[in-house]
């Protein structure tokens, strides 16, 4: 089954990786930063749907990504596709004991577990408030944060658009590793202060 999984996940890659450039000039920077191996937990702004995608293109290996309940509901073709590319529940509220211990879990088998730690997609293109409880998720499975933004995304595919727009330049950025060693309120601050650092970085790109 495991190995089906992965057949199957390379392939999608392979084909998302020669999609991309007939929809959008997508680049990405710091890819060496996620660790090879071990848990890992991403935690990105979110700007669309396709964010997960844009994360996952670019990495030699297979993410596991914290999705809206509402997402498994919608379609069956669509909850099959979601969960063969090792998606999981949360619920829309983002409060779910379930869903982080489940996180953890992955996190622990030395999974990549992705993570939109705002809780939602941005209504204007900027990085929202992050919310704290990444850094218990990272605290209890002891494993490194890799801060990473996606910026052009929200140009590519707003929240409020039906379809996606061609064209657009599309640019992801991995930080490095950081570990919840302090208070979650200080982690936080970090954590954030990173991903502005990445935003910047990629405007510079651009």
């Amino acid at each position: 089954m495991e190995v089906l999984r992965a057949v199957w996940y390379g392939f999608l890659r392979i084909l998302a990786q020669l999609a991309f450039p007939a929809f959008w000039r997508y680049r990405s920077f710091g890819r060496k930063n996620v660790p090879r191996r071990g848990g890992v937990l991403i935690a990105c702004n979110h700007q669309s749907y396709v964010d997960p995608v844009l994360i996952g293109v670019g990495l030699n290996r297979q993410i596991h990504i914290m999705a809206r309940r509402s997402l498994f509901h919608k379609y069956v073709l669509f909850r099959w596709l979601i969960s063969s590319l090792n998606a999981f529940p949360l619920n829309d509220s983002g409060i779910d004991v379930g869903a982080i211990k489940e996180a953890i879990r992955r996190l622990k088998r030395g999974n990549i577990v992705l993570m939109f730690p705002e809780g939602t997609r941005t209504r204007d293109g900027s990085i929202g408030e992050i919310h704290p409880g990444i850094a218990m998720m990272a605290k209890r499975s002891g494993s490194p944060v890799v801060p990473a933004v996606i910026d052009g995304a929200f140009e590519a595919w707003p929240r409020t658009g039906k379809l996606f727009r061609f064209g657009p330049a599309v640019r992801v950025a991995f930080g490095r590793p950081i570990y919840c060693s302090d208070s979650a309120e200080r982690f936080t601050e970090e954590l954030t202060s990173d991903m502005l650092r990445l935003r910047d970085f990629l405007k510079r790109k651009c």
